[in-house]
């Protein structure tokens, strides 16, 4: 059978697979890495075609000339909050170059399957973790099989809409027999149309494992994609995949894509013991939590790690505890310094208008902002996803603006706040975040942070990535 995956054309260098969906303000833009996860697995089968669109800029038209020549049996279309419109509206426009079954993948299948299954251009969605359900429906269409066999999906049969029941989170068994997703990018994709603001370029994306045990309100992912229990590929598994990595593409860095890499201390310690063993040299960087402590960040800078992305989010520790984060100012401070004294680069997330926000919160934000000095800091503005329990509350309060994810970006595509607070309006809120990166990144005080990257191993590859970053942003800081 013959499956076309497709990241469907809206702005440019939009990413699905971001957590915050939106154009990145530095240029970023992720694999589209849940598909090609499906597409090392179909492919083990049937034949795959996966085709990025806002990497290669390509058209409505464009697709539909591809999708018109590959003429697939299946077509796989991935979706996110904030694109849902253009993503059916572009399924219902390849209706007219093909007769193949349509199956809407991402966190919106989760959560609006039986709305999006009113729409004459979608078949099937595919609920949570997809890889094996679209493989299962595949085989099944080609044998000839009935859907209702088939978990984790809903679909359309004789004019009725019917769900079958969840398919179970995949083991960490199932996950170390998956086709390494660094294979997909090779054969599919090119490495250098994709970039990440805090990685050395090029790099690659991967999962070492999949959910998350934390229970953060705003984040999507485990909420409507990989759920609440963190499953890990064995140390063994992902050890191969570096080598295969270091010994088969031109990359600089992989950045493990888990929600929180550093969930096992243990397995994270017994990953670095084994990578030294095995004599690797590829550099990494990975997402973090702040209760890492000092002798595992020592133990992962010996191992080649460069940097860790970690959730700081607010200088509040009311607003943490709103979140259900589980962590508190005093611990950022401690990682902060840490991270620094351990050799490490840190990228400091933090979010404005989270629940409980206010323009004092915003100042004790700005405050640890400018304590911690993140060496990249990132600002996002709160986005309540459906499905995430911070969406359910800002619904029940009468915060949000409006109940459409697909009014979540603005006419450049990057993000603007749906929430709105009687003391703290969602412009506010969308313009704190403009004034705090400018001012943290258009600020003498942040030249003494960017001479500390250049001056560190691989300096000139830090110096590329920081040029380009600082270009991206200041054309996105001009036109704002």
């Amino acid at each position: 059978m013959k499956v076309y995956l497709l990241n469907s054309p809206y702005y440019p260098r939009f990413g699905r697979s971001m957590r915050w969906q939106d154009t990145g303000r530095a240029g970023t833009l992720y694999y589209p890495i849940w598909l090609a996860y499906a597409t090392g697995v179909l492919e083990q089968d049937h034949e795959a075609r996966l085709v990025d669109a806002p990497a290669w800029t390509w058209s409505r038209e464009k697709v539909k000339g591809d999708v018109e020549r590959f003429k697939p049996d299946l077509l796989v279309i991935d979706s996110s909050f904030p694109s849902l419109k253009n993503d059916i509206g572009i399924a219902m426009e390849l209706r007219e170059v093909t007769e193949a079954k349509v199956i809407l993948v991402g966190p919106p299948a989760s959560t609006f399957s039986e709305n999006i299954l009113t729409n004459d251009g979608i078949d099937i969605v595919a609920r949570y973790e997809y890889d094996y359900t679209v493989k299962e429906i595949a085989d099944g269409l080609e044998n000839g099989a009935d859907l209702k066999e088939v978990k984790g999906i809903s679909y359309k049969k004789d004019g009725e809409i019917l769900h079958n029941a969840n398919r179970d989170f995949l083991s960490s068994e199932e996950l170390d027999k998956i086709p390494y997703v660094s294979k997909s990018y090779k054969t599919h994709l090119n490495i250098r149309d994709y970039f990440l603001g805090s990685s050395l370029y090029p790099e690659v994306q991967i999962f070492t494992g999949r959910g998350c045990p934390f229970k953060c309100t705003f984040c999507s992912w485990p909420q409507t994609l990989t759920g609440g229990t963190y499953r890990v590929r064995s140390v063994s598994n992902l050890l191969d995949e570096l080598e295969w990595i270091q010994e088969n593409l031109d990359v600089k860095e992989v950045f493990f894509e888990d929600d929180t890499f550093t969930a096992n201390v243990t397995r994270v310690t017994e990953f670095c013991r084994r990578y030294v063993e095995r004599g690797l040299e590829i550099r990494w960087a990975c997402n973090s939590r702040v209760n890492l402590d000092y002798n595992a960040m020592r133990e992962m800078e010996k191992a080649n790690c460069r940097l860790l992305v970690v959730g700081y989010e607010s200088g509040s520790d009311r607003i943490l505890a709103n979140v259900k984060k589980g962590i508190t100012v005093q611990q950022i401070k401690r990682f902060a310094k840490d991270a620094r004294k351990a050799g490490l680069l840190v990228h400091g997330d933090f979010i404005i208008g989270l629940p409980g926000e206010t323009k004092e919160t915003v100042n004790l934000t700005k405050t640890l902002i400018n304590e911690v000095k993140p060496d990249i800091l990132q600002v996002s503005v709160a986005s309540p996803f459906p499905g995430t329990e911070f969406y359910q509350w800002c619904r029940e309060n009468g915060y949000l603006v409006t109940d459409d994810p697909n009014e979540y970006l603005d006419g450049e595509g990057h993000q603007r706040s749906i929430v709105s607070y009687p003391w703290l309006s969602n412009e506010e809120i969308t313009k704190t975040v403009d004034e705090i990166l400018n001012g943290y990144y258009l600020s003498a005080g942040y030249i003494p942070l960017a001479f500390r990257q250049v001056f560190r191993r691989h300096g000139l590859d830090e110096l590329r990535r920081l040029a380009y970053s600082t270009r991206m942003f200041l054309g996105y800081a001009f036109r704002r």
